[in-house]
């Protein structure tokens, strides 16, 4: 199964680091985690840059394999 990190808001609102979910697109595993945690995550995905496997995806059709790792991370403030 893949697995969903989850860094700042995206953790919080998950209230886990990661988990693990089934295979299909991004957009499936967006659905997905927005049923199993809610409206607070459901707004933070919607602003939330995706990494699979290490790299920036904005194509929410791409197919997430067996042993991806998903990386959610919402938009930071600082300098």
């Amino acid at each position: 199964m893949p697995t969903v990190r989850f860094y700042a808001s995206a953790r919080a609102a998950a209230g886990v680091p990661e988990e693990d979910v089934p295979t299909g697109t991004l957009e499936e595993l967006l659905v997905d985690l927005s049923e199993r945690h809610g409206d607070r995550l459901a707004l933070v995905l919607k602003v939330s840059s995706l990494l699979l496997d290490g790299v920036s995806c904005q194509d929410l059709s791409t197919v997430v394999g067996e042993k991806s790792t998903v990386d959610v991370l919402p938009p930071f403030a600082g300098g």
